[in-house]
Formats: structure tokens, C-alpha cells, sequence
């Protein structure tokens, strides 16, 4: 048995993966604190402050638990800029590729930054937040012009990105009101590349820092990985603070606050054999992990391995009609039979969050447990009426 099995069971034993209906979501609490820790400890050795991205997660159930850490969140809109500010109770900072007016007053109502993504967008909504009477700082992304994300579907620096705007976009305009700058390159990388991300930030935008209260390094950065470089990270941001006058620095990272922390619980339903054996189970990557088909990647299956490694590979399919809902090929030392559960690891992140009911197809459940504390918690059970609610 590998480490790392060892580990997912000893984090989400069989007693509490049996416990659920399937599908479901099965969200550890005792993970997520020990992330948060070592998120925290970066905190505490830096000055930065994190924030957790709500595009990778949002379950308020925990929310108490990550604010006791993190400094606040960090949202894709108004919709997500209200359930931080009502559920998670600590700062809120709001981007968008854009807004239109109505999006705009909503944003306002609960956010404590606001970032927008072009001077034009800028513009048309700066008169909104000072009539608003809240104190907003605004700030403003820009294209760093360097990044290593391999798929090009997560690059926000490609030639063509609609994200941020570039040097020649803000040559002689004039920023006063403009608090912060805000870039985003990263996508589940490690600290090396952030110190190259930011030489290169530093070498377009340098000469604005300075009039900067303070600076955000986005999303991306996997700081809670077993091999992850923190005391690089720790070691750059400090370097960078010292710099630019103790100049604030703001991290918004999603993966890392729920790295490891959930695992997605679904049974064979049927058997088929088809030039290969094919276990057809009670879920789908379509709709319940739809990053498996759109990154693609092939998630760890506990007691599987890849194609060939042991003796029997059998294809995992799914219910809905989409012709290539597979979650993958997997190498079993035993054939999967009819009523196996199947539990699929590092599932807390960017999955319920995008989960649809293409096809009619049912909702997983979401639970929570801590095995230290001793407790589980069906959160949520979701039905027709939420089909239909969306529809009608």
C-alpha cells in the first residue's frame, strides 16, 4: 500500500465512507484545520494575508473553521460576494472581467475591495462606489506577462487573454484612486515559479508599486502540497514587503485551503464488457467532476492504480448520456462487482461548485465530518425541487 493511500485512509477511514448514501461529497474538517495552520503560519511569518478563493470552494458549513485563519475570502461576483460577507463574516474582495450596473450595485453592498480588469470598467463604476458611501478600496488586475500553467484552458497569460490590462493600457493615466494591483498566473504550482511570476510583474508595474497600500499574488499557489517550497514563499514575500515599504501583500488561494480535505464516495451500478470490462456507477464526471473531463485529469482512485499496473483494468463510466462520461481507466487487484464503493480523493476542491443537473442526473450529497472531534453531518441532500427550481 503507497503512503499516500495510507494517508487518505487514515484521513477518511472506511467506517465514514460506508456511513454516506452515494454519490456524496465527504468534506474532512480535521484536514481543512491542518491546512489552514500551515496557511496561517505563513500569515504569522510574513505579514501576507490569505484569503480563500470561493470559485474553488464554498460550503459554509466550515466557513466558521477557515475564519478562524484566513483573513476573509475572495469572490467572482456579487453572488459569491454575498455569501462571504453573510456566511464567512471577514473581508471581502471582489473581481470580475466585468460588471454590468446592476452586478455592480450588488458588489458594492458587500465588498471591501473591489478589483476591476480594465481602466474602461473602471470608469464606469467608480462613481457608483463613491456615492455609496462605503469605504471600498478599488484595485485594478494586471497581465504580469510571464506564466508557466501548461494547459492553455487555465492560462490567464496567453496571447489574447481578456485578463488584465498591460503597460501600454495605463501609460499616462491617471491612477489616483487605485489602491491596489492585483495579478493572477499561477495554477497548482509551486514557489519557484512565483519568484518568476513576480520578477517579471515587478519589471512592467515596478514603478507603480509605490503608490500602491497594497499588492495581490492571486490564486495558484499549492502552498499546503507535501512538497511545496514555504520557506521560499515565505522568503520572497518578505523580501518583496521590504521593498516596497512593508507594502501589503494579499495571497488568494483555493486548492491549498482544501487540499486533500474531501474525497468523492460513489457505488457500481452495473457491469458491462465491451472489449473491456466497464463498471458503470452512480454518479458522473459530466456532472458531479467536471474538471475530469475539462482540465482532463484522471483522479486517484483508492486501491486502484493506473492502467496496467495489477491484474484486471476496468473503465469507469457514468449515468449521464454524454457518450464520454468517463472518470477513467483504472488497474484493480480485484474486479470492481456490483454494489463496491468507489472513493475518488482531493474531491473538496472544484467540484461542487461547478456541478450541474445536466440529464436530470441527481445531486450528490454533502457531508462533514472530524474524526477528532468525533462528529458527521449530512449538510445538504439535494432533490427535484432543485432541478426544478433552476428551470422554472
Amino acid at each position: 500500500m503507497s503512503q499516500q493511500t495510507k494517508k487518505i485512509l487514515a484521513d477518511f477511514p472506511q467506517e465514514i465512507t460506508d456511513k454516506v448514501d452515494t454519490p456524496c461529497y465527504l468534506i474532512s474538517e480535521d484536514v481543512i484545520r491542518r491546512n489552514c495552520e500551515m496557511l496561517n503560519y505563513v500569515q504569522l511569518r510574513t505579514g501576507a494575508k490569505i484569503l480563500l478563493a470561493m470559485k474553488a470552494f464554498a460550503l459554509p458549513k466550515v466557513f466558521p473553521l477557515i475564519s478562524q485563519y484566513l483573513h476573509g475570502v475572495c469572490a467572482s461576483g456579487p453572488i459569491e460576494a454575498q455569501m462571504g460577507r453573510e456566511e464567512f463574516g471577514r473581508e471581502v474582495h471582489t473581481y470580475s472581467p466585468a460588471f454590468s450596473q446592476w452586478q455592480m450595485e450588488r458588489t458594492i453592498s458587500f465588498s471591501d475591495h473591489i478589483v476591476f480588469n480594465s481602466i474602461g470598467q473602471w470608469h464606469t463604476h467608480r462613481g457608483a462606489i463613491a456615492k455609496s458611501g462605503r469605504n471600498i478600496e478599488v484595485g485594478l488586475r494586471v497581465n504580469p506577462g510571464h506564466a508557466e500553467v501548461e494547459v492553455d484552458l487555465y492560462n490567464p497569460c496567453l496571447p489574447g487573454s481578456r485578463f488584465g490590462v498591460n503597460p501600454n493600457d495605463i501609460e499616462g493615466v491617471d491612477l489616483t484612486g487605485i489602491s491596489g494591483l492585483h495579478f493572477h498566473a499561477m495554477c497548482e504550482q509551486n514557489s519557484d515559479v512565483l519568484t518568476r511570476v513576480l520578477a517579471s510583474f515587478e519589471k512592467r508595474y515596478g514603478h507603480l508599486i509605490p503608490q500602491m497600500k497594497w499588492i495581490n499574488f492571486g490564486g495558484g499557489h499549492h502552498i499546503t502540497r507535501e512538497d511545496y517550497d514555504v520557506e521560499l514563499l515565505c522568503e520572497t514575500i518578505i523580501d518583496f514587503r521590504k521593498r516596497y515599504n512593508n507594502i501589503q501583500v494579499y495571497l488568494e488561494p483555493g486548492e491549498a485551503v482544501v487540499l486533500n480535505a474531501g474525497v468523492f464516495v460513489t457505488k457500481v451500478l452495473d457491469k458491462i464488457h465491451n472489449g473491456m470490462d466497464i463498471a458503470v456507477v452512480d454518479s458522473s464526471a459530466e456532472t458531479h467532476l467536471p474538471d475530469v473531463l475539462a482540465m482532463p485529469y484522471r483522479p486517484v482512485l483508492v486501491g486502484a492504480a493506473e492502467a496496467g499496473k495489477y491484474e484486471f483494468d476496468c473503465k469507469i463510466g457514468c449515468i449521464s448520456c454524454l457518450a464520454g462520461d468517463f472518470i477513467g481507466t483504472y488497474s484493480f487487484r480485484k474486479k470492481p462487482q456490483i454494489g463496491d464503493r468507489l472513493v475518488f480523493t482531493d474531491m473538496a476542491l472544484y467540484s461542487f461548485v461547478k456541478n450541474t443537473n445536466f440529464n436530470g442526473v441527481e445531486l450528490p450529497d454533502l457531508a462533514v465530518f472530524s474524526l477528532e472531534k468525533g462528529s458527521f453531518e449530512v449538510v445538504r441532500r439535494f432533490g427535484y425541487e432543485d432541478y426544478k427550481s433552476r428551470l422554472s
